[in-house]
């Protein structure tokens, strides 16, 4: 291991978890069958993704309070939640709710801006507010407030045989220290660190210089995600100690079939192109996939600027592998890769 890199703490998976629209209810017990394994093996924690409108968790709030009643040690979170779609108010009950369900390990990870073909789903997703409504920073930080305890209404007390809080019940007084934004820019990395939150990095940032670089020669993508890291660090209160995970695509082979290796080396070699240039009016740039045994996976790793700087990974699953698979590359992840980078499973 390189002397600067971390060893590794804490290791996790993200899921979307899918499903067959006939048959909704497989998909999402083949999550929730995941997530145990995941406890099983020792993953400190097991991460959801967030989807509207299609196949994928639309609601993974349910989905970890399900996870919660069946797991008793492994860390629950999303990555992430986007809070367009959201009232803050409603969601910090939610969390805290399940939370408390949970005894504590709820990680929520949300990030902002207008929701995915807003034009399309604003009908229907705001009818009377459409045009007012505010996708800035402004949601998470009303999150932050009613989650970490700030009051909500200027009313509390006794009417009749009711008794009313000024805040948001229940509270859950860990789980403000255990909010993280999702986020890809310098930007958000500096709002993330200036208010407190964890940073969530994941396969995807903007196409953006790292602070102090000049010119597009300097577009690489592990240096970008470096720079977003000290740049949420240097502006956290808790500075180098701040928590940041990283959550790239990462494919272990060892006990692998032969089919199964030919799918993910398949699966990699499509999503390849996109990563050697900017996408998008966005400019987003794309981290490459990374399959082979864990040796070859960990060696690419420890050369990896940004991962040699973080302690913390939930390394993303491939969203249209079967269920199988998924136990395979767990298993692997826990066996192989992990110790290989460092990191020792939960008792």
């Amino acid at each position: 291991m390189p002397p600067s890199s971390r060893p590794l703490r804490k290791l996790g998976f993200l899921t979307i978890g899918l499903f067959d629209e006939a048959d909704p209810r497989r998909g999402h017990e083949s999550t929730l069958e995941i997530i145990e394994l995941g406890e099983r093996l020792g993953f400190d924690s097991a991460w959801l993704r967030h989807r509207h409108l299609q196949y994928g968790i639309s609601s993974p709030v349910a989905v970890m309070a399900a996870a919660s009643q069946r797991t008793s040690r492994i860390e629950l979170g999303t990555a992430v939640i986007p809070l367009g779609w959201e009232n803050p108010l409603r969601l910090a009950e939610d969390l805290a709710t399940v939370d408390i369900l949970s005894g504590g390990r709820v990680n929520p990870g949300v990030s902002v801006g207008p929701p995915m073909h807003y034009d399309q789903v604003k009908e229907a997703l705001y009818p009377d507010t459409a045009d007012a409504e505010d996708f800035s920073y402004e949601r998470v930080r009303r999150l932050l407030d009613f989650v970490r305890g700030k009051s909500a209404t200027d009313f509390s007390g006794t009417e009749g045989f009711e008794v009313f809080s000024d805040r948001v019940q229940p509270h859950s007084p860990g789980l403000g220290r255990r909010l993280w934004y999702g986020g890809g820019s310098l930007s958000s990395a500096r709002w993330a660190g200036e208010h407190g939150m964890n940073f969530l990095t994941s396969s995807v940032v903007k196409a953006e210089s790292p602070q102090g670089a000049d010119g597009a020669a300097e577009l690489d993508f592990a240096e970008i995600q470096l720079s977003h890291i000290r740049t949420f660090r240097a502006h956290h209160p808790d500075g180098d100690n701040a928590r940041v995970s990283q959550g790239l695509v990462v494919i272990p082979t060892d006990s692998a079939s032969s089919e199964q290796r030919a799918k993910y080396e398949e699966f990699a070699a499509k999503r390849t192109p996109r990563t050697a240039s900017p996408q998008g009016p966005a400019r987003l740039m794309f981290a490459p996939d990374i399959v082979g045994s864990s040796e070859e996976i960990a060696e690419r790793l420890h050369a990896h600027a940004a991962f040699r700087e973080v302690d913390e990974v939930a390394f993303a699953l491939p969203f249209t592998f079967e269920h199988e698979d998924y136990v395979q590359i767990l298993t692997d992840m826990a066996t192989k890769l992990g110790p290989a980078l460092g990191w020792q499973p939960a008792a």
